[in-house]
């Protein structure tokens, strides 16, 4: 029973431990999900379907009014020599109050009224394709945002790294000052070192468990960052995993960050043809039904009327014109800009090559240098156990090793880092 209690409680151990651990795709993941300018396009997305629709019931359905109206015109009579007040008045000659041809005498009205619009077909696509291209454009904001995300969590995950990897260089300089320190203190007893020899490496110990300490406070603060990019509320340090970069040197068939432009280049046009709409014949049914009168109302007053409205803009001071005018404008600066940025991100990406080239040599050297000192490191602590070798001498020495295989963290981090870049512009 013991042992079942035991196994079950190491499997919970080894599921917290497992959860505490994180990848570069989960952090990317938690950013997109939590993302709100990804959220923002998604809205927008239903707002021009909503638009859309609202555009196409003003179209096609019509538009029905409940109106009524009440104008009360009192007057003073005189006629035969008898003054009254009358609230309504017809065919009266001599009175006080407002002209009867200005009044009618008042004013009664209640009716429903309907107004169709004809022959909206052709303006119905005109907004439908409109609408079409405001998703296209959300679409594409959601596919650059969603790219910028990937670059920007990889960025600081590249910053975990780094502070990852210079924490376990540290340890293991620690590891090997830790292996060295119990024969140093025989050594010292045998009379081969002096005291001063073993209190040198074990101030240098001590450097190592601050350097240690520095890097892992670096660490806890990136990963802090790292969440507060992907809006994760979490407190918890967790361990990150290594991450593989890779060069995407594949030339898609169109990129990304053209699309908007072409994208962009179709909404001007768009924009253009709803504002040529209001140029083109308008051509409305109306009818209503219900009580109009001049004087107080009577049943006989009822009735109905139709007819057609027709509106047609022939000329407003060549507003049209200028429009088109704008539009064109709009057009050549954005093929402008879509030029320049062809150019600046071809300099760009092979600025990035020829830098990620020059980096790999860089590593390689620096590789070649710290296998050389691994091997000086083995007979180093040979001769240290032998007493061959000053104390000072192997204490620079493990310096210089620590400092190679930190130098060798930042190249690696700066490839990452060019890749990481590369990647993001070659979309």
């Amino acid at each position: 029973m013991k042992t079942f209690i035991f196994s079950i409680l190491m499997l919970l151990l080894h599921g917290i431990i497992n959860a505490q651990t994180r990848d570069l795709n989960y952090f990317i993941e938690q950013a997109k999900a939590n993302s709100p300018l990804i959220n923002k396009n998604k809205s927008q997305n239903k707002l021009a379907d909503l638009d859309l629709k609202q555009i196409k019931s003003a179209l096609s359905k019509p538009e029905v009014n409940l109106e009524g109206s009440v104008l009360l015109a009192p007057i003073i009579s005189h006629d035969n020599n008898v003054t009254r007040f009358r609230l309504a008045y017809d065919n009266v000659n001599k009175y006080y109050g407002y002209d009867q041809a200005s009044t009618d005498g008042g004013q009664y009205q209640a009716v429903v009224s309907v107004k169709q619009p004809l022959f909206t077909s052709s303006k119905y696509r005109i907004y439908a394709d409109k609408a079409d291209i405001s998703r296209q454009v959300n679409e594409n904001e959601i596919v650059l945002t969603t790219h910028e995300i990937e670059q920007l969590v990889s960025n600081q995950y590249i910053i975990c790294l780094k502070s990852k990897m210079q924490t376990q260089n540290s340890q293991a300089l620690l590891k090997e000052m830790d292996e060295q320190l119990p024969m140093m203190q025989k050594l010292v007893e045998s009379a081969i070192y002096k005291q001063t020899d073993l209190m040198l490496l074990q101030i240098e110990r001590k450097n190592y468990e601050q350097a240690i300490k520095n890097t892992e406070a670096e660490y806890k603060n990136n990963i802090y960052d790292l969440k507060l990019i992907c809006g994760i509320n979490d407190t918890n340090i967790i361990d990150i995993q290594d991450a593989n970069f890779q060069l995407r040197t594949e030339n898609a068939t169109r990129s990304q960050f053209l699309t908007s432009f072409w994208l962009d280049s179709l909404n001007i046009l768009t924009e253009q043809t709803i504002n040529d709409i209001k140029y083109k014949l308008q051509l409305n049914l109306f009818t209503n039904a219900g009580l109009n009168a001049i004087y107080l109302p009577t049943l006989n007053r009822l009735g109905l009327c139709a007819g057609l409205t027709l509106s047609w803009n022939i000329y407003d001071g060549n507003q049209q014109k200028i429009q088109k005018e704008k539009s064109g404008i709009n057009l050549q600066t954005l093929a402008f800009e879509k030029k320049s940025f062809v150019t600046q991100n071809e300099i760009n990406k092979h600025k990035i090559l020829s830098q990620i080239a020059s980096l790999n040599q860089r590593v390689m050297a620096a590789e070649a240098q710290i296998n050389q000192y691994d091997k000086l490191q083995e007979v180093y602590s040979k001769e240290l156990s032998q007493g061959e070798i000053s104390v000072m001498d192997y204490k620079n020495f493990t310096r210089d090793v620590a400092a190679k295989k930190q130098e060798n963290v930042l190249l690696k981090m700066e490839k990452l880092a060019l890749i990481n870049t590369y990647n993001y512009w070659n979309y």
